[in-house]
């Protein structure tokens, strides 16, 4: 493959074997990060539509090889994907581009809503656009989660392998790593046994409509020279991203103690990177009782505050811990001014949180490419992404349940554990507003951004007329 040749858009289409200039690729990253709603689901959903069906850069197969790997890395997946991809089309700088550009708005957003919100959180104006805010975003994810479905769960096994991880983990609150674990080994039985089944993009079913074959695409179906395993490349880039990543933290430990905010900021959310398998949700119960309970950084009620900022802002849905840096540092600034403690808190937050997704892509990745013939761990990997569908599932519905209803109970017997709501706690506004999105996106096909501003738009009119 070539570094840059004239393909420009506006010449039709790509053909296989010639690679996007790089600039274009910048520009094509920075519209998937402003576009980037909803989660993972919705995340991974703008990814394919833009790289696989709108630009052909990369094939079906392709794609969700590099997902089903991103699935089991601790961190967001989303994002890592991008890198993956950014590194396949443009080597190294490709997927630092990629990368960054894919976190940069949500940082941005949520660190102006976050002085918004120590500065004028009372407002009426700021409670109404979160109120509506809310309802928007339970619509797109739920277009997420169908669309990523549909290309994911090309079969009844598939099916069959989310409808279990929906029903292990919403009714017996079976650990995320279990189910990946178990759907892997699934997969790779099948896989090795020459189940089609257990094929990326085999079999039919829930996946209607041809497929994009990697042959077709831009990058083709061959390995780019630069994406072959080099021990070389892999060490001296992981020794620098682990370096970025771990010399600040050990310096501020040295500097300031282990009883300062910036050096309990650091090394907590360090810990955080490693251990977050199956996106923000799984890990957010276990942020939230650390940050809240243990070292006091924000209350209760703020971190589904933040949450909300993190679930209406493009980027990862961890970016809510970039919230919780900024106010446990806003509440403990030591000699500094607040604001400028705050910020700092959440910049340090974002940091030690994502240089570990690009160091375990840049450290993995190479090899991953040069197993994707491989049909056993094919079919673990296509296994592990059937059964994570239904675990976003089970999160579209404990968002939906959590952003209509003010009261929950939880009913526990035989086993099982559930979330109920209490149905006379139900707020009529959320579910009007809710329903008007979810028929304005699925009827009417109406755009993310367009939903978004008018459900905002909407919540601030309510809140400030005092309906």
């Amino acid at each position: 493959m070539v570094d840059s040749v004239d393909a420009s858009p506006s010449s039709g289409a790509y053909r296989p074997g010639i690679t996007i200039p790089f600039r274009e690729a910048v520009k094509v990253w920075a519209r998937i990060a402003a576009l980037s709603f909803g989660g993972p689901a919705g995340q991974i959903a703008v990814m394919h539509r833009i790289l696989v069906e709108e630009k052909r850069w990369i094939g079906e197969h392709r794609f969700l090889h590099a997902l089903n790997y991103c699935m089991l890395l601790p961190g967001p997946e989303a994002q890592q994907l991008a890198v993956y991809i950014g590194w396949l089309l443009h080597k190294t700088k490709g997927g630092m581009v990629a990368g960054l550009l894919f976190i940069l708005p949500g940082f941005l957003s949520i660190l102006v809503l976050s002085y918004m919100y120590v500065a004028l959180g009372h407002l009426d104006a700021i409670v109404g656009l979160f109120f509506g805010l809310k309802a928007a975003v339970l619509a797109i994810v739920m277009q997420a989660v169908v669309r990523i479905g549909k290309r994911a769960l090309k079969n009844r096994v598939m099916i069959g392998i989310a409808v279990v991880a929906f029903l292990a983990i919403f009714v017996f609150d079976v650990p995320f790593p279990l189910i990946v674990i178990g759907a892997g080994v699934a997969g790779y039985l099948g896989g090795r046994a020459g189940s089609p089944l257990f094929r990326v993009g085999g079999g039919h079913g829930a996946g209607k409509g041809p497929v994009f074959e990697d042959a077709e695409s831009l990058l083709g179906e061959a390995t780019p020279s630069h994406a072959m395993p080099n021990m070389r490349w892999s060490l001296s880039i992981s020794g620098a991203l682990l370096a970025l990543w771990l010399v600040p933290v050990l310096a501020l430990i040295l500097f300031l103690g282990t009883e300062n905010t910036f050096s309990q900021i650091a090394v907590f959310f360090s810990q955080m990177a490693v251990v977050t398998f199956g996106g923000a949700y799984a890990v957010l119960a276990y942020v939230a009782q650390e940050a809240v309970q243990n070292y006091g950084w924000l209350m209760p009620g703020e971190m589904l505050d933040g949450l909300g900022m993190a679930e209406t802002t493009p980027g990862p849905l961890i970016m809510v811990v970039q919230f919780v840096g900024f106010l446990g540092a806003y509440r403990d600034p030591g000699i500094l001014h607040p604001m400028l403690a705050a910020t700092l808190g959440a910049v340090l937050t974002t940091w030690v949180t994502f240089i570990p997704c690009f160091l375990w892509i840049f450290l993995g990745a190479p090899f991953i490419e040069q197993l994707r013939g491989n049909v056993a761990l094919t079919g673990a990997l296509s296994a592990v992404t059937a059964a994570v569908v239904g675990v976003i599932a089970n999160l579209a519905v404990w968002f939906a349940v959590h952003a209509l209803f003010g009261e929950i109970a939880v009913w526990r017997g035989l086993g099982m554990s559930l979330d109920v709501p209490v149905w006379t706690s139900i707020d009529p506004a959320a579910l009007v507003l809710t329903v008007a999105a979810v028929v304005a996106v699925f009827r009417f096909n109406i755009g993310t951004l367009w939903v978004l501003g008018a459900c905002a738009v909407a919540g601030i009119a309510w809140v400030s007329l005092g309906l």
